[in-house]
Order: structure tokens, then sequence, then C-alpha cells
């Protein structure tokens, strides 16, 4: 599985196959994992505007009799003879097709998912609808905190809710509980083994902070001496056991790290950087999200000015838990309103904020299933109250990471043009990446006709990809449009440059 930000990458061998391992390769001192806290989740590439062919830049305007003519052109090319393609385009005022290739057939909709997610969302939770973290307890040092699966959530708002503590007169620690929904299922089963230690497959459920990520930095040091590691957060690198293999090359060598957690839990690092690349930074899932919040919350109530205290008092547990159900709130925090929230899921592809939005849906259902599984179930009642047809897709998740999801072009379609019909059609196109200017479009289209009029979610796994959407384009009128590709053995690059030509095509529509 590949990963593109910017002009770094890194390959995730479960990707491709399952695994019962993760591999990331860095080659050649350039290849590496973003920031777990910078927004990029998902698996979305970028393409080099300058491969961007003259006729994207400059092409003719097209007549809706010669749309079809158009497209088939491009993905009937010899080398999408292996490749699936579902597409799917429509006039937004009436739905009217102007363009349908398999439209009804299922495909892996990668991240176009986000789609149904984030619409359900808007429809169950509202726009104003926020994550509230909470601590109850008592004067004396009892503390009870309630996590409601905050994606947004960091250690910025987790010092602003210990300063909160100690201005209620709460000055030290003598128990702390954390507390999670009974229903989180943290990892997804259906998740392949290498996705689930990256950043962008960490574990989801009620306790998240700092996106359940945290950064590895590889540095070279002398010729023949390991690697050095060094861990964004202190707390997180207690949490592992490292088996450092790797070795410093003389200056110039290629460059080759592999860092693999295995099923032990042990993370093996063997390759080598040579002594005068650069650091190298590896983005991880965390690996106990539960444990990992407690030990930053401690610290922030130390920082705060709470002492601990809670090795020197001998307490009777089942006591303090009744004194604590009955214990008032002390202090709370919320998130930023789901109109945000939105911005970062779908902009960015933010695996992480999708699932906790499906996970807050399914909190609010009646079942005894997981949180997960209820919110499938409330995302299905909210797409059907929209209008869109229950047998058009299939979910595993909320984010679209699972290969077992299905959808078809024709049920992403009626989601976007039922939700562009609702009170909330503003709030929701405004979370979609804009062509050539922001989220994960913002490096593609540049210079085309599509340029600033396309709205779209991206969607990329390996061998599928999906850009699905609205256009406003200037010479016809607004479309709604759908289009994956699924069983490609042809590069990502390649497949999104074939789709970005469809989308020039519908942006140079004219009435003729």
């Amino acid at each position: 599985m590949w990963q593109l930000f910017k002009s770094k990458s890194v390959k995730f061998a479960s990707g491709m196959t399952k695994q019962t391992s993760l591999v990331l390769i860095l080659l050649n001192a350039q290849f590496s994992i973003s920031q777990p806290v910078a927004a990029k989740r998902n698996i979305q590439g970028i393409y080099a505007q300058s491969a961007l062919p003259d006729l994207l830049k400059s092409p003719n305007s097209v007549c809706p009799a010669q749309l079809g003519t158009a497209i088939d052109r491009i993905i009937d090319r010899p080398q999408f003879s292996r490749s699936r393609w579902g597409i799917v385009v429509q006039k937004l005022n009436n739905a009217q097709n102007l363009y349908s290739r398999d439209a009804d057939k299922y495909f892996i909709p990668a991240s176009n998912l986000k789609l149904l997610t984030t619409a359900a969302a808007l429809q169950k939770l509202g726009a104003n609808f926020r994550f509230r973290t909470s601590i109850y307890g008592t004067d004396d040092g009892l503390l009870r905190l309630v996590g409601r699966g905050d994606p947004s959530l960091t250690d910025v708002q987790l010092t602003a809710l210990a300063r909160q503590l100690k201005l209620t007169g709460v000055r030290q620690l003598i128990y702390l509980g954390v507390e999670g929904d009974r229903a989180d299922d943290i990892i997804s089963p259906d998740w392949e083994w290498g996705d689930i230690q990256a950043d962008y497959g960490a574990p989801i459920g009620s306790l998240i902070l700092n996106q359940n990520a945290v950064t590895l930095q590889l540095l070279p040091q002398q010729v023949n001496q390991p690697l050095r590691l060094v861990w964004q957060d202190p707390i997180a690198a207690r949490m592992w056991q490292v088996d450092n293999q790797s070795v410093t090359a003389k200056p110039k060598s290629p460059a080759e790290v592999v860092v693999n957690r295995d099923l032990s839990g042990i993370l093996q690092i063997s390759g080598q950087l040579s002594a005068d690349s650069p650091p190298e930074s590896v983005a991880l899932a965390v690996v106990n999200p539960a444990e990992n919040f407690v030990q930053h919350l401690r610290r922030v109530l130390l920082v705060a000015g709470i002492a601990d205290n809670s090795d020197r008092v001998r307490l009777n547990i089942i006591e303090v838990q009744k004194q604590l159900a009955k214990a008032p709130e002390l202090a709370a925090i919320n998130s930023s309103p789901l109109s945000q929230l939105l911005i970062e899921t779908n902009q960015n592809s933010n695996n992480l904020y999708a699932e906790a939005l499906l996970r807050a849906l399914g909190s609010r259902v009646n079942s005894s299933n997981s949180n997960s599984q209820k919110g499938i179930i409330a995302v299905k009642q909210a797409l059907t109250t929209l209008g869109v047809d229950a047998t058009g897709y299939v979910l595993a998740d909320g984010s679209g990471l699972s290969r077992h999801n299905l959808a078809t072009p024709k049920a992403i379609a009626q989601t976007l043009n039922a939700m562009a019909k609702s009170p909330q059609a503003a709030i929701y196109r405004a979370s979609l990446p804009i062509a050539g200017v922001s989220g994960t479009l913002k490096n593609r289209l540049q210079g085309t006709p599509a340029q600033g009029i396309v709205s779209a979610k991206t969607g990329t796994i390996s061998g599928a990809i999906g850009l699905s959407g609205y256009i406003e384009a200037p010479n016809y009128e607004p479309l709604v449009f759908s289009i994956i590709v699924n069983q490609s053995d042809r590069p990502t690059t390649v497949l999104r440059q074939a789709v970005d030509e469809i989308v020039v095509n519908l942006a140079s529509l004219r009435r003729c």
C-alpha cells in the first residue's frame, strides 16, 4: 500500500497481500511517514504537476453528445483492459444521467465511503454536535475521567481540562479511573494487519488522544553504530519493546530501513541509513490507547499543580467506585462542532475522524452490538431517509479502509444529490476538497478548467481509487459524478491521471 505525502512515500507491504507484520521501507533517505497528528490519515497520493498532459491544461470544450465518446476513449485504453471502471455523471438539478458505466455494480469505494458516513453524521447528529470529555470526582482527589471518543483531543485540550479541574479546588489525586464505552471495538476486524500498525489505521474508541499515534524518528550516528531512535512522545516510547538491528552506513550509501511490528508487539528495526542522511520519521499507532491516555492525564494533572498521591493511600476500590458513580462533573471540554470536524474528515481523508463519527452514531442506537456495528445501522437509517437505495452499498467501517466495503457509483451519486438538496448542503460541500485548492485535491488538477470548480472526495487503496463529488461547470449545469476504479495493476499515478482527464472533460462541458 503506497502512501504519498508531498514528495515522500512509504510502502506498506500489507497493502498488496495479507501480511503478519508491518513493513515500512525507507529508500534513498527520502521516504517517510507524515507526523501522526498532521491530519493525513488516509492513503492519498499526489502526482507531480509537471507530468500533467497538455490535454488537461487546454482541452477543447465538450458537448453533451460527445461526452460518452470522450470518456470511453480514456477508460478503454489497452493499459486499462484488466481494470474495472464504475462511472456515473448526472445533472444535479434532476439526476438525469449524462454518462453511466457499471454504475449499478459493486466496487470497493476506498475513502469515497466517507461521503456516506459524513452525510449520515450530519443527518443524525446535527452540525452543532460536539464530543464532550468529562472529569467527575470529589474535592479530596477521587477522580473519574469519561472519554466519549473525541478524535480531535490533544495534549493541549487535556492540559486545559487539568487547569479547569485545579480551579475547582482539587489539589491532589488519590484515585484515577478512566472510562470508555463498553461497546467500544478498538480495532476493526476487517482491517489488514499492516494497516492497524500505521498512524492512518490507529485504534478508535472512547479514549483517543493525539489521534492515538506517535512519531518515531530514526537518526544516523557514527558509521557502524545503530541508528538512534527518538520518540516524539516519551510516554508512548515506554510502551514499546524495540529490537534495533539497524546500522549507520558510510556516507552516500544506499538507504534502506525496515520497521516491522511482529505479532508479539515487538518493534523490529533493521537496515541502514548513511551517515550523511537526514533523519527519517515513522508514524505508528499507539499500542494501548487507554494506558496512553491515563499516563498523559497523570502528567498534565501534575503540571497543573495537582499532586499525585495515589500510591500513598490505601483505598477500598468498591467504595471509591460507589462514590464516583454519584460524583458531580468537575471539569469538561468540548470538541469543535461537527461542521468543523467534517472538514478534517473529508478534506484530509482522516480515517480516525470518520471512525469516531461512526461510533458516535452507534452510541445512539439501542443494540447489544459494538458501537461500530451500531454505527453502520445508523448510517443505513440516515441514508434510507435521504432516499439512497439501501441495496447500493455494503458497509464494513466508516472510513473506507476495509476492503469489505462495497458501494455502487449510483449510490454515492444518490448520496451527493440528496445532500445537495438538504438543509446541510452548504456544510456538507464545504467539507470536501476543492480541485487545485485544498485538502487531498490541493495538488491535483491545478492549471486545468477543473481547478476551483470541482468539490470531491478522493479515495485510494492499492489497486483501487475513486473520486466523487460536484462540478460547477461554468458553461453547463451543475453536475454530480462518481468515478471508481478497481482491480487494476496500473500505478496509482496513471489511474489518477486518467480520472482527472475525465473530470476535465466534465468541467469543459457546454450547451451545444
